[in-house]
């Protein structure tokens, strides 16, 4: 039997609520084809952070670098400013394992209401991969003159021929597999420098991939596509900045954060990929037992696959589905009363 070594993160709010459910169904999945899992949990939060200022100690990444997997509820907590998690945790641990990629599965479950009209599972089914380690998430800047009525702000983004090369070939061989078709968002008619490098660098490596068909759009008529077409999408490559904002309109068309998984990958596997649901810590509702715990189970089925359990992952992936299909467990977000342990224990008993 196969051990694995997990690093859980719990967080805040919601995160500690949901992220329980989803190891339970994760270690329920595993053991039905005969894997297991030796988890660890690190308490690094921004509620941790308002008492001893620092989100994670200072060996925190040489802390994680022997698991084989990081798996995190959520960040965020009233009065602790966004930038501080994000800076201070989310970015380095991403930068430090080479987590260049970003996945996240857009795809309307059944059972689940669009906001859309006469939309069905099989026109909203498609994955964003977001370029992950640089971009516009930049530290290279710099503000000068504050307080007066000259002050000046810049913020400048930063795009290698290495990093975007990597993220658009790992885009590709996701084409591949799925066997269809390669969106790039860009903004090259504004944004004069990076994003007409950006096309450039698709242009020219979709030459070794003449087997998928491709497209770009500009960020702003994507966005409306988004809506008015999500049929016309398979795979849609961003830049940082893009991917980031396209996943939550995505996660908004297959219907809610509280469905939306996702991956910041180490396609080489020389260090731990780190796998956290696109939801936010929801302090308004955190403590009530309330939150939807299907992200966070279906980010463990994206762990668990990129693990080589694909029988598990996919046994945790149809779970959701039978529990989603026959509308007796839904949560608040879907109209229903279950509490997040009782969608979470209806979907392990559905494994």
């Amino acid at each position: 039997m196969s051990v694995h070594r997990i690093a859980a993160i719990p967080g805040d709010g919601i995160g500690k609520e949901v992220l329980p459910e989803a190891i339970s169904a994760v270690e329920k999945a595993g053991s039905k084809f005969g894997a297991s899992f030796k988890w660890e949990n690190f308490d690094w939060s921004c509620e941790v952070y308002s008492k001893t200022g620092y989100m994670m100690p200072k060996d925190g990444i040489d802390l994680l670098k022997p698991f084989d997997s990081i798996f995190l509820g959520a960040v965020g907590f009233p009065g602790v400013p966004d930038h501080i998690s994000l800076w201070g945790l989310l970015i380095p641990i991403r930068r430090a394992f080479q987590q260049y990629v970003n996945v996240r599965p857009i795809k309307l479950l059944p059972g689940v209401t669009t906001p859309l009209s006469d939309r069905n599972p099989e026109d909203i089914d498609f994955i964003i991969v977001r370029e992950n380690n640089e971009g516009e998430y930049s530290e290279m800047g710099g503000r000068i003159y504050e307080g007066t009525d000259q002050e000046m702000v810049i913020q400048e983004s930063v795009f290698s021929r290495f990093g975007v090369d990597r993220a658009l070939h790992y885009a590709f061989k996701i084409a591949q597999k799925r066997g269809k078709t390669l969106t790039s968002a860009t903004k090259s008619n504004g944004i004069i420098h990076t994003m007409p490098y950006w096309d450039e660098r698709f242009d020219e490596i979709k030459k070794s991939y003449p087997d998928i068909e491709t497209n770009q759009f500009h960020i702003d008529i994507l966005s409306a596509h988004f809506v008015q077409h999500p049929d016309w999408f398979d795979v849609v490559v961003g830049s940082n900045l893009f991917g980031d904002i396209l996943s939550d309109l995505g996660a908004a068309v297959a219907g809610g954060m509280g469905l939306a998984p996702a991956g910041n990958i180490n396609p080489d596997k020389n260090f731990p990929s780190m796998f956290e649901p696109v939801h936010g810590s929801a302090p308004d509702i955190a403590g009530k037992g309330i939150a939807n715990p299907i992200a966070q189970i279906w980010t463990g089925a994206m762990m668990l696959e990129h693990l080589g359990l694909y029988e598990s992952a996919e046994s945790l992936e149809n779970a959701i589905v039978k529990v989603l299909s026959s509308g007796e467990i839904k949560t608040q977000d879907l109209g229903g009363k279950a509490s997040t342990s009782e969608m979470g224990k209806a979907i392990i008993d559905a494994i």
